[in-house]
């Protein structure tokens, strides 16, 4: 088979900093118990000898959910693509191994003692891909898009309640809230907060995403749509964040291969085809780690882990202990098992375990597979089992629609057919409605469901308040959730600076979201990437994105 083709800090900056590092520290520790096992996976690919400058790196990756290639990372959060984006957009901050935040486009800032104002100083003789400067008021036209309600662009709620930018000076510029945002400085280190060039946006329009212009190591060179995406070098590039190294990308090229089927992208990875391939299916990833041809990078995605989530706006759903039912007629564990061989783990908050305020650790075995009471409770709501097994009430069967439009990324698809059969012994009958994301947007805000599958690359708890909190959540959204208590615990955590009350707060909302069946978490993703011995210098970053600026190639 063949391919085509150190800052300065103010007491209140200070303060913050001290707050993010507790934080991470918290977050370790929770993670610790269930991927402590995994502590030495590797996070970066380093070679013997001088890095050769030059040649193309080829890497086959699964984005073949979305049929043409969207590359605005302020209108995308669509995980394969945010890992291409990476090459191109650079941040103003950068999350650091332990989670505090770092700078990078932004030298450094101060905070207000309100923390409705934070004053950015930025680096000089930044420069987009266009030739245009990164200055103030670049930054400033980027914020302004994003909080346009007429772009309607999906990174919006990552500014929280953002007021207005001022510019101070070309490499100064001041932000408002109008109140305070804890998740803030750490959201802008996110992919999906990537600066782009506002001349390229002017010109380009609607296009935007198929002309992507940011300041990042790499620039865009061209796509052939659902195909292949191809950067070339930025030789102007000397702005890497500290503690990388400087100067220009040491590849000329670095081109992304569509590649969606997960044997297929395998095998053009031990054919030589590529250079790199992710998200290697469980059933070939022992094998790749044993072959000494190839080194396994593997990074937890920091998201809120691949969910199962009811209509709740819709009977039977709004009734809890309906959801309740069905949950306890779902082994996990052996879901996970059967799928992943072992690769992942299984899910138990809706936050990832590295996560800072993740309750994996504390929601850990805190329920069970329990048919039997799951079939008491269907019994004694009036739902009786009909000839073929499924059950009926006032002439309604117990059917659940499961709607979907990213296909088997991930496996996700084995796992709602494994979900299928564990559910008919109870006399759930599930059928699956694929469609284009477009469709299933359609139907996600018109109630036209009755379960989804979702998963959210974040780097911060907020991600929760923009689910679960009516007024933070899109009109597309597949949550229907409206409970005042959530409510209450989630506005107050993007609002608290004390890291430990911060903490409480989510997984005080983790356990509710769990208990009362609002989502269903199903497994840990850990992203991975084989990589030819070959290539030399990937990394992949805190966030479980991989890095190309220090790649190379053996001649």
């Amino acid at each position: 088979m063949t391919l085509t083709e150190e800052l300065p800090t103010s007491p209140s900056r200070r303060k913050l900093l001290i707050g993010s590092a507790l934080a991470a520290v918290g977050a370790l520790f929770a993670a610790r118990g269930t991927l402590g096992r995994r502590a030495a996976s590797r996070l970066s690919t380093t070679g013997f000898g001088t890095p050769r400058a030059g040649g193309e790196l080829l890497v086959a990756f699964d984005g073949a959910a979305v049929a043409n290639f969207a590359l605005d990372p302020q209108n995308s959060g669509f995980a394969p693509h945010n890992r291409v984006m990476r090459s191109i957009f650079d941040s103003l901050t950068r999350l650091l191994p332990d989670q505090s935040i770092g700078p990078w486009l932004a030298e450094s800032w101060t905070t207000s003692p309100d923390r409705l104002r934070y004053e950015f100083k930025l680096r000089r003789g930044v420069k987009f891909h266009d030739g245009t400067p990164f200055d103030a008021a670049s930054v400033k036209a980027n914020f302004d898009r994003l909080n346009d309600p007429a772009n309607t662009l999906s990174s919006r709620p990552c500014l929280g309640p953002y007021v207005s930018s001022e510019v101070v000076a070309e490499d100064l510029i001041r932000v408002t809230l109008n109140q305070p945002f804890t998740p803030f400085l750490r959201n802008l280190s996110m992919t999906k907060l990537g600066l782009v060039s506002p001349a390229a946006v002017a010109k380009y329009g609607a296009t935007f995403a198929q002309n992507p212009v940011g300041t990042g190591p790499f620039r865009f060179a061209g796509l052939k749509s659902g195909t292949e995406i191809r950067l070339e070098r930025n030789p102007d590039y000397d702005w890497a964040p500290a503690g990388a190294r400087r100067g220009a990308a040491h590849l000329e090229r670095l081109t992304f291969k569509n590649v969606p089927e997960q044997s297929t992208r395998v095998a053009v990875l031990q054919s030589g085809q590529v250079h790199a391939a992710d998200l290697i299916p469980p059933q070939n990833l022992a094998a790749l780690k044993a072959d000494d041809r190839f080194i396994v990078l593997e990074k937890e995605l920091l998201n809120t882990n691949y969910s199962l989530c009811l209509n709740v706006a819709k009977a039977p759903w709004d009734d809890e202990e309906i959801r309740l039912a069905l949950r306890l007629s779902l082994d996990i564990d052996a879901i996970v098992k059967v799928i992943y061989l072992g690769t992942f783990p299984r899910a138990w908050s809706p936050l990832s375990p590295s996560m800072f305020g993740s309750a994996e650790k504390q929601l850990s075995e805190s329920w069970r597979l329990d048919v039997k009471r799951a079939i008491d409770i269907l019994e004694r709501k009036g739902w009786k089992p009909g000839v073929d097994g499924v059950r009926e009430k006032d002439g309604k069967r117990l059917t659940i629609k499961f709607i979907d439009s990213q296909g088997n990324r991930e496996k996700r698809l084995d796992v709602v057919q494994l979900v299928r059969r564990q559910l008919a012994a109870s006399g759930f009958a599930l059928s699956i409605d694929s469609q284009p994301a477009g469709v299933t947007s359609s139907k996600l805000a018109s109630n036209e469901f009755d379960m989804f599958g979702s998963a959210s690359f974040h780097v911060d708890p907020d991600i929760l308040r923009q689910s679960y909190v009516p007024a933070a959540r899109s009109l597309q959204s597949g949550i229907k959730v409206v409970d005042p208590e959530l409510i209450e615990w989630l506005t107050q955590g993007a609002r608290e600076a004390d890291p430990v009350e911060r903490a409480e707060l989510y997984r005080r909302a983790q356990h509710k979201i769990v208990e009362k069946t609002y989502a269903i978490p199903v497994y840990v993703l850990l992203y991975n990437l084989g990589v030819s011995k070959r290539a030399h210098g990937i990394n992949v970053d805190v966030h479980g994105f991989p890095e190309f600026h220090d790649a190379w190639l053996d001649a």
